[in-house]
């Protein structure tokens, strides 16, 4: 799908409608507390256990001196957010539904009846834009562990911060690494923990154990199958970096008393949130045919230009070329007269590509909501 982007993406912006700031007179320090406006309604519903498992012990990752400097750290994510608002607005929406998902999301609603408990594997760079808005209503009161995969392309300061904001939430969580296996053999040993009283119930009736049945559900290329792969130790499941490799449901087993179902990404039918369905483009979690490489990266330059572990500079030392930090669209095309002959779309890969591999530093696009 085409995307076109117009203007310069300069700050003196009409009015927004909602809960957004205007006012811009706050300086900018870290890129600290992310998004509490559009993604918190998707993690309305938590169950009531708290357990943080793999890594460190969550810690808060503000170490302020003073509540006013942490205010001004909380502005700052507001006026980045309204940034972001205003820059997607100028965008054709984002979207990707192949009809693979369609068929998918109706046959793992029926296999949702026979799952002891449900394992969620979101992006750990974006958790709220890869949270599905309706996995709350579909899994209802059954047992659920949240996955944040891809542990190892965020720094320690973004887990704590998002160790701390499940901690409070109740949320069962575990870091992982599909790509290496960390957190793999834990997130085996709690689902059958968790599931453990399934058996019990089983052999007070007089019936036979069985194998714990835990679903893997998620967005597209969050690292479902690979997980999957790293428990088993084997490559039972298709597992590459781009998504939609998935398309069918399937059962594996996993010793002899665990199940796991792999399933296809689900994605909503429309996104309606656009800032979520950039940093889905950015982190390549959606499909590449529902966005323009341009206009995506531009977007990334400009929000890498905010933080302060990645900054302007960085990008100018990178890749040999000035950059304002104000119109993303004008370093692309820069980049693609320096080292592509002109060809925005080979100097937008590049851009997004060293993000996706770590060239800028490990960063997350989100922190939690207040």
């Amino acid at each position: 799908m085409a995307v076109q982007l117009s203007g310069n993406w300069l700050p003196n912006f009409p009015k927004v409608p909602g809960n957004f700031s205007q006012t811009r007179t706050k300086p900018k320090h870290s890129f600290s507390t992310l998004i509490a406006r559009s993604a918190t309604a998707s993690l309305s519903s938590t169950p009531p256990t708290i357990q943080i498992v793999g890594g460190k012990s969550p810690s808060f990752y503000i170490h302020e001196s003073s509540n006013s400097h942490g205010s001004r750290v909380e502005d700052d994510w507001v006026d980045l957010e309204t940034d972001l608002y205003h820059w997607t607005k100028t965008l054709r929406p984002v979207q990707w539904y192949p009809g693979h998902i369609a068929k998918t999301e109706k046959e793992l609603k029926e296999q949702l009846k026979l799952m002891d408990v449900v394992i969620e594997v979101r992006d750990g760079r974006i958790p709220m834009s890869t949270s599905h808005p309706q996995m709350d209503a579909w899994l209802g009161n059954k047992k659920r562990i949240l996955v944040l995969n891809r542990e190892d392309m965020i720094s320690t300061a973004d887990r704590n911060a998002w160790a701390d904001y499940y901690a409070r939430q109740g949320t069962k969580v575990v870091f992982a690494n599909g790509q290496h296996g960390m957190g793999a053999m834990k997130l085996g040993r709690l689902a059958k923990a968790l599931a453990a009283g399934v058996n019990v119930k089983r052999r007070a009736k007089g019936l036979l154990p069985r194998p714990v049945r835990a679903g893997i559900v998620g967005y597209p290329n969050v690292g479902k199958s690979s997980l999957i792969n790293r428990l088993l130790k084997r490559r039972m499941c298709p597992a590459a970096p781009r998504p939609g490799v998935t398309r069918v449901l399937k059962w594996v087993r996993f010793g002899n008393d665990l199940e796991l179902l792999d399933s296809p990404g689900i994605i909503p039918m429309r996104i309606s949130d656009q800032s979520s369905a950039i940093k889905l483009a950015i982190c390549d979690d959606i499909g590449e045919r529902s966005y323009n490489f341009p206009d995506v990266a531009a977007i990334l330059v400009q929000m890498l230009t905010k933080l302060p572990s990645v900054g302007i500079e960085v990008l100018q030392n990178r890749y040999k070329i000035d950059a304002d930090g104000h119109c993303g669209r004008r370093f692309v095309h820069k980049l693609a007269n320096h080292l592509f002959n002109g060809d925005d779309n080979q100097a937008a890969f590049r851009i997004l590509s060293d993000f996706r591999k770590g060239r800028f530093g490990w960063i997350a696009l989100e922190r939690p909501p207040k």
